[in-house]
């Protein structure tokens, strides 16, 4: 079963989320949804990608329940996000010699991370680093690219997912 997500007709930055048994609220990035994500612009990619791994933070968050490769993160855990880097678009540790996000954040939003297979095999430069699934800030405000939801949501969802399980953003 596909997963898909759809931005609303009213604010390209909203969507819904659809699984078998249910519809969910998610925001998405600040430049809608895009067929041409380039790194910066802050648009969800369109296309079918697959889950294919959970990342956490133990100290605030349970392990989450599901049939997808799980791993708890730390401080020093980063993902390089600089064009032209080696590691472009890889889990790296911190500090990093070129950019990279930070995964370990103040605020929630990363506590849950699910990677997407997004710009991952092959991986090009300059077309989008760091996508993921993740938790959604308090009004769904607006993502750098990624895709949101709140947290019970998410934790569903994952419930639910099988192992490469595909999501399709159109």
């Amino acid at each position: 079963m596909i997963i898909s997500v759809n931005k609303s007709p009213t604010n390209p930055a909203q969507g819904q989320l659809r699984l078998p048994q249910a519809t969910l609220r998610c925001a998405l990035g600040r430049g809608g949804i895009s067929a041409n994500k380039f790194e910066g612009d802050g648009a969800t990619p369109r296309g079918m990608w697959r889950l294919q791994e959970i990342l956490y933070r133990p100290d605030r968050v349970n392990r989450p329940v599901s049939r997808l490769k799980i791993s708890p993160i730390a401080p020093d855990d980063g993902w390089c996000d600089a064009v032209g880097d080696r590691n472009y678009n890889r889990h790296v540790r911190l500090p990093y010699r070129t950019s990279a996000e930070q995964l370990w954040r103040q605020d929630n939003i990363y506590d849950i991370i699910v990677i997407l297979s997004h710009n991952r095999r092959p991986r090009v430069q300059n077309r989008g680093s760091a996508v993921f699934m993740h938790l959604a800030r308090e009004a769904y405000t607006p993502t750098a690219g990624c895709i949101a939801l709140c947290e019970r949501d998410l934790v569903r969802l994952l419930r639910w997912a099988k192992p490469d399980q595909r999501l399709a953003i159109a």
